[in-house]
């Protein structure tokens, strides 16, 4: 929260001067932030929360403008497919509303009237959650584009090879994985948001232990849903807002999503490997994939755990932080083995009844069955 203005274009630039960075400087002590938490910091301090911030934005600048200008260049010389061409300004909309999502969050760090009173000064956990999650579905999107450009480029190469593979994806017999990899991607991904309100409420610093909470596996009920945190007077918020609000419940639903996720990854391994069929039926790519996830799970977890157990140091936080986005990648691209893409499938039909020969007669022209294709 050391930079309080957002400057999209002249805030680029750092203080030049001695007299650019009181001016800063008397801006931050202005905010909660200082006056509740840092009343003794000096500017030297300042200078090194300030710079932490001023590279987290400069570096989202630069993200922006190395997706936008080579979107614009290939859009305006029509190298991409009209598609694809809404799937670039649709991410590029995604980029700018994350900017605006970024300063949304610090501002909420900005004001008293916008944390609870007694509590010292933080984003608000729904923001940040809000911004992670944006980054997530941005980078997300990236990938899936990337790879299905990638994918088809290579399946085209081949008609005959990706009709085959086409038709083994398509099979009722895999109907359970394809669907289970698409559940598992939205567990992932709702994992690592419940992450998000774990770091925006400093929940990580409570219960350094695993796999216990206090005296049991869970907190007491009492603790996880107080009538502290309800704003009505008939009560009717207190499930929402634990969930949502209190730190001890908001860890415990990390927990419970964590291993989730877990389970259901080992448990779709073992599906892969010791169903018959599905050793059978599911293409090579495919079981190597389904290896890469279990391998990113078991260090998340890892990461996960020692994180907690040492009191959310930053490097390992933002070791954890990565991790999620990490097996989430890997479940994308497990997707992207194991899903049919519609676009391509019907590219390769095409393809293929494109280099079928054709005898013509005087009245009439017939196709010559291939046995190559046909048989």
């Amino acid at each position: 929260l050391s930079i309080t203005e957002w400057r999209p274009v002249t805030g680029s630039l750092p203080p030049r001067d001695a007299a650019d960075w009181d001016a800063e400087f008397a801006k931050y002590r202005s905010s909660p932030e200082f006056k509740l938490l840092n009343p003794h910091m000096t500017l030297d301090e300042f200078k090194s929360i300030y710079y932490m911030e001023w590279t987290h934005r400069l570096w989202g600048r630069l993200v922006g403008m190395s997706f936008l200008l080579p979107a614009a260049y290939f859009i305006a010389r029509r190298k991409v497919s009209a598609p694809m061409a809404g799937k670039i300004v649709g991410i590029a909309g995604l980029i700018g509303f994350q900017g605006f999502l970024g300063w949304w969050m610090v501002k909420s760090g900005l004001k008293d009237d916008l944390f609870a009173p007694g509590s010292h000064p933080r984003v608000s956990q729904y923001r940040l959650t809000a911004h992670l999650g944006t980054a997530f579905l941005c980078y997300t999107a990236m990938l899936w584009n990337g790879l299905s450009i990638l994918r088809q480029h290579k399946l085209l190469a081949d008609p005959q090879a990706a009709a085959k593979l086409f038709e083994r994806l398509r099979s009722p017999k895999l109907r359970v994985f394809r669907r289970s990899v698409g559940a598992l991607a939205i567990l992932v991904f709702c994992t690592a948001m419940s992450g998000g309100l774990v770091a925006g409420l400093d929940a990580g610093l409570i219960y350094n232990e695993f796999p216990y909470m206090g005296q049991g596996l869970t907190p007491p009920k009492s603790e996880l849903f107080s009538e502290f945190y309800s704003h009505t007077a008939d009560r009717s918020d207190v499930w929402w807002r634990n969930m949502l609000e209190n730190p001890s419940l908001v860890q415990l639903d990390h927990r419970i999503l964590a291993t989730t996720t877990f389970t259901s990854v080992m448990s779709l391994w073992a599906y892969s490997r010791f169903s018959p069929t599905l050793r059978r039926m599911l293409p090579a790519a495919c079981k190597k994939g389904m290896h890469g996830v279990v391998g990113f799970v078991g260090l998340q977890v890892a990461l996960g755990i020692t994180t907690l157990l040492y009191l959310v140091p930053l490097p390992l936080a933002s070791a954890h932080q990565a991790g999620s986005l990490a097996l989430l990648s890997s479940v994308i691209i497990l997707g992207g083995r194991t899903w049919v893409p519609r676009r391509v499938a019907r590219l390769t039909s095409q393809k293929l009844a494109q280099s079928r020969p054709v005898v013509s007669g005087p009245a009439f022209s017939t196709r010559v069955s291939n046995p190559r294709l046909d048989g």
